[in-house]
């Protein structure tokens, strides 16, 4: 029989986007009588929690989230082990190796765990200011191994816990979603995965026009 592991991070009215933006997260309650009837409208950043990123991110003429297929959020992905890494650690190619990416092949999706959002999610402004992070030479390391999407527990674009930055300062982005690969954020959980490799899916939400989009991470192990 399948288990169904969650790997989403939960969100609330304490919920922080990155500082590039600082949006909290608003949920508003709509109610009316007689009896008990709610409908909640929600005002957030698309990049808060757990959610995906599209082209559109970071090139003018990039796909948006509504074009992303199922495909690229679903099948086998392979956790790589980050688990030794610490705070304001830049994770280099033999960090990478270590953790087990040289398993990597064409069409995986890639999940990196270093167990920094169980720790530090909603520690703010810490979980951003001080997480580990992805240098752009370690993206093309991976990207050069074929993924269709890659998946990160940790706080990865150094740049953008600055809240004064440019378009280029986001070289690790520009490097992932460049190739066509997705990216995702706001994983957590990891540790939970009973083995490297596992049937994974990212449902989102299909929102035109947008470059991020809210998603559900979970893996199904037997």
């Amino acid at each position: 029989m399948k288990r169904y592991i969650d790997l989403s991070v939960t969100v609330d009215d304490t919920t922080l986007s990155p500082p590039s933006t600082n949006m909290r997260l608003q949920v508003t309650p709509h109610r009316r009588g007689p009896g008990f009837w709610q409908v909640s409208s929600v005002h957030q950043s698309l990049h808060t929690g757990a959610h995906i990123d599209s082209p559109l991110h970071v090139f003018k003429d990039g796909i948006t989230t509504a074009e992303i297929g199922l495909d690229q959020v679903m099948g086998e992905a392979l956790v790589v082990d980050l688990s030794f890494v610490g705070a304001n650690h830049a994770i280099t190619i033999d960090d990478l190796e270590r953790g087990g990416a040289d398993q990597v092949k064409s069409g995986d999706i890639v999940l990196l765990r270093t167990d920094w959002t169980d720790r530090m999610y909603g520690t703010w402004p810490d979980y951003f200011t001080q997480s580990p992070y992805f240098p752009p030479e370690s993206a093309e390391w991976l990207v050069a191994k074929g993924p269709k999407n890659i998946g990160f527990d940790f706080f990865e674009e150094y740049c953008a816990r600055l809240p004064d930055f440019s378009s280029e300062d986001f070289p690790m982005h520009r490097v992932i979603l460049g190739a066509g690969v997705v990216i995702m954020e706001g994983l957590t959980n990891l540790g939970a995965l009973p083995r490297r490799r596992v049937d994974f899916a990212a449902p989102f939400y299909k929102i035109a026009k947008t470059e991020g989009a809210p998603a559900r991470f979970f893996a199904m192990v037997d």
